[in-house]
């Protein structure tokens, strides 16, 4: 079939400009040139042309030379004479900062389905330098509300928010004003200066519309001279049919980075709706799916998440009304031939990175997308405080109907921007009734200040239960902790404390190993020092901070039997295992479990943190034995990017039961490792060491760094085998996409808990072995540090819990800290 030729995006201004210098107007009819200060004009034009070629759409060679001619002669005349053509808006400021705009010659042109940069020429007879903005009554509704902090921790500041306008079914447009570097955001006062419109058209064709500019405030002038009616001829998009075969080739989703030559990606991130999420450079795509894109060369990454390997590939769209390409997608492991299930069981539809207009949050369909689009097998979307009562509307006792035999999601809860949000953030899955006891469905009234009793209610109707984002407020805040301590041991106040004073205090180290200068005394200095070392160990002694909202009240849930799981690989590695590590110290089986909290912890993308759980070979995939497998600990957490597919003590595999020895003996382990021959070279993979110290190593809460989407290809990791929190064997495996068999002896002692590791990409979930009868009390000094982190949450948040639960919950932490020390007693002398 043929079809009418169409302008590439890039070129739409490159058109504009040869049909304009074509049609020039005569002399007479020519824009006049306004006296000014030709040093500064030439600058900012200099920046004019740079930011045209950061958005690929430079100036014809030819013109670009003459403009850069006439900027270095500092010729103004010259300048606007060579500009003006090419305007297709004039604002004029007089002197009472009113605005005024007309028609520029140049052709209004514009693509469909990407932002089409116009020159503006602004005349400021007021030298007003406040922020020139762009409006128009048929400009859509695109998002707002994004969380700042979201913004800034994934560094989308300029995607944060746009002001919201009424929807109308004309609203085609979306207009802003370029004001990125290396444009600025505010006017200079100069009294001509040219600034950059992006334009973008949601439909093709012939549409008119109306644009204005305003300063602010009542700065339009009378008589609706503040706007100009522009008819748009705008070349359409062409729509792409994606099909997309997985590995086995049945059709599949998938994530797709479209980015043209001047690297721009397409759909253009700034004016997205979902589907397509704002925040990511990604859109995701189900087999005969459409995306729209521009005539022209490009570049196409695709991929299904860690699992897979990320394809790269160039394009060329023919400009025809509608094309095909296909995708084949190709893994480079498959934890499903093993039994093993991932899942991420922190998700959320709404809040954080997500905008609460035009909807509150995004739908599930969307949502799915995502859980597909990574390769997740089961996804976890938790409603939570922002749009609770518009959220819980997609929640079911069962999974989506959405779901697919081996891609299941389930809306659940997490208590966070409500209730016992203060004593920690709880993910609370499998959930039949997400309505507590009084709380006559509103986020406002019922709910537990404190996480036991929610925790409870969960566990009472066949849920499970663990803390989200668990390192928040387990950071180690070095001065706090020496103020503690000196509060609490320095008897005489002299700001030391000595041998006999710190016989009760639990130190991150021994009091010899502090003590640098050997004098019997451990200074506030000596005890910030061994703080600072302490924070990078594992585990480590040093109590944290305890004022956060991860895995706050977790060592009084523990013991009460109604925590199920600790959540990893979204905050800081060290501090999440750390308390992990204690708690196993301590005897308790407490799992780990991996998650994103996506967009709040990462917006990145779902299953950043993910937990493969194993099930066996399946066919359909049952949420609950999931879950069930998730809570007994048949998993290993990982980024995706590093796999443990099998690994067994004694022939024993995690949360398959346990290893019993009549006595101390040699046990034999065996593993099977896996690492992607690419990997993210970010800090929340291990790769790059975090400016504020290897602490924050595994982070994927901040991006430490500027955004990236460098691979570290190759490489060896370092395996280890962990016995009670401590390395006891390792081996180096090569990073290259192969399993690789391995085999340790490793002599246990004393009934102990064993794990595999690869900082801070994996870990498996423990098998316990016990010898003779004794139960697991591996550290007395663990114990002693969990008593310590209630005693410290006690100081913290106590005001926290409301009166009426106060006493209740005081009673419980009582509880808790008598079964550590109970569990202290029973611990070796020493250990």
């Amino acid at each position: 079939m043929k079809t009418r030729p169409r302008l590439n995006f890039a070129a739409l201004l490159v058109a504009t400009i040869a049909l304009s210098i074509a049609c020039s107007c005569r002399a007479a009819d020519a824009e006049p040139v306004v006296p000014v200060a030709a040093q500064p004009l030439a600058a900012n034009v200099t920046r004019l042309v740079e930011a045209l070629d950061f958005l690929g759409a430079s100036l014809p060679a030819d013109l670009k030379k003459s403009v850069a001619e006439a900027a270095r002669n500092l010729d103004a005349d010259h300048l606007q004479q060579l500009l003006d053509e090419h305007v297709l808006f004039i604002v004029e400021m007089n002197p009472e900062s009113r605005a005024k705009v007309r028609r520029g010659p140049a052709k209004a042109l514009l693509q469909q389905g990407g932002y089409t940069p116009v020159i503006v020429k602004v005349v400021n007879l007021s030298t007003v330098t406040k922020e020139l903005r762009i409006s128009s009554p048929q400009a859509g509704q695109v998002y707002a509300g994004m969380s700042p902090l979201s913004a800034k921790r994934m560094q989308r500041e300029p995607l944060r928010e746009v002001e919201a306008k009424t929807t109308d079914t004309n609203q085609f447009l979306d207009v802003e004003m370029f004001t990125r570097p290396p444009m600025t955001p505010h006017l200079s006062g100069l009294e001509v200066e040219y600034a950059l419109a992006l334009l973008y058209s949601r439909d093709a064709g012939k549409r008119e519309a109306s644009v204005a500019f305003d300063l602010g405030g009542a700065t339009q002038d009378l008589g609706f001279r503040a706007e100009s009616p522009v008819l748009f001829d705008i070349q359409p998009a062409v729509r792409v049919k994606l099909r997309v075969r997985d590995h086995d080739r049945s059709p599949a989703t998938a994530s797709f980075i479209f980015r043209d030559a001047a690297d721009h990606v397409h759909p253009p991130q700034a004016k997205r709706l979902a589907p397509d999420f704002y925040f990511q450079p990604q859109i995701y795509r189900t087999d005969g799916d459409i995306v729209l894109l521009p005539p022209g060369k490009l570049t196409v990454e695709f991929t299904r998440g860690p699992e897979y390997r990320r394809l790269r590939r160039e394009i060329t769209m023919a400009p025809t009304a509608e094309a095909e390409l296909s995708f084949q997608l190709e893994r480079w492991v498959d934890p499903g031939a093993f039994g093993f299930y991932s899942g991420d069981h922190h998700i959320h539809g709404a809040g954080c990175a997500h905008y609460t207009n035009p909807t509150e949050g995004v739908t599930p369909d969307d949502m799915f997308k995502q859980v597909q689009g990574e390769g997740l097998n089961v996804g976890c979307v938790l409603t939570w405080g922002p749009c609770f009562s518009y959220q819980r509307k997609f929640f079911t006792p069962g999974i989506s109907q959405l779901s697919k035999p081996l891609n299941i999601m389930k809306y659940d809860l997490e208590i966070s921007g409500f209730g016992s949000e203060a004593l920690g953030h709880v993910c609370l899955l499998n959930l039949k009734d997400q309505t507590y006891p009084g709380s006559e469905g509103t986020k406002i009234k019922g709910w537990p200040s404190w996480t036991l009793p929610v925790m409870k209610w969960t566990k009472d109707q066949g849920g499970f239960a663990g803390y989200a984002h668990s390192a928040s407020g387990l950071e180690i805040q070095t001065p706090s902790a020496v103020k503690r301590l000196f509060q609490k041991y320095d008897a005489d106040h002299d700001a030391r404390l000595t041998a006999s004073e710190a016989t009760n205090a639990l130190l991150p180290f021994g009091f010899s190993e502090i003590d640098e200068d050997r004098d019997g005394v451990l200074t506030e200095a000596e005890l910030a020092a061994a703080h600072e070392r302490a924070a990078v160990e594992l585990p480590n002694f040093a109590v944290p901070a305890m004022n956060g909202v991860g895995a706050m009240e977790i060592c009084v849930t523990v013991a009460h039997g109604v925590c199920d799981f600790i959540s990893a690989m979204d905050t800081p590695r060290t501090a999440e295992w750390n308390m992990w590590y204690h708690i196993l110290n301590c005897g308790f089986p407490l799992k780990v479990s991996g998650e994103t909290d996506f967009p709040c912890m990462s917006g990145e993308r779902v299953g950043q943190g993910r937990v493969y759980v194993q099930l066996g070979k399946q066919t359909r995939l049952d949420f609950t034995a999931w879950c069930e497998g998730l809570a007994r600990g048949r998993s290993y957490v990982s980024d995706g990017f590093a796999h443990a597919l099998a690994f067994t003590v004694n022939g024993t595999a995690p949360g398959f039961g346990d290893v019993r020895l009549p006595s101390p003996g040699e046990l034999s382990i065996q593993a099977s490792v896996a690492f992607a021959p690419e990997t993210p070279g970010l800090v929340a993979h291990g790769f790059a060491l975090p400016p504020e110290g290897k602490r924050w190593s595994g982070d994927t809460v901040t991006l430490h760094g500027p955004r990236s989407d460098g691979l570290q290809s190759g490489g060896e990791r370092v395996v280890e085998i962990i016995v009670n929190g401590r390395p006891a064997a390792s081996a180096r495996v090569p990073a290259d996409g192969k399993i690789h068999a391995l085999k340790f002896r490793v002599p246990i002692v004393r009934s102990s808990w064993i794990a595999l590791r690869q900082f801070p990409q994996l870990h498996t979930n423990p098998v316990n072995v016990f010898v003779g009868d004794a139960p697991i009390r591996t550290s007395r000094r663990s114990a002693r540090w969990c008593i310590e982190t209630i005693e410290h949450l006690r100081e913290q948040r106590r005001n926290s819990i409301r009166e009426p639960e106060r006493a209740a919950a005081m009673k419980a932490y009582d509880e808790a800290i008598e079964k550590f020390r109970r569990i202290a007693a029973e611990a070796p002398e020493g250990s």
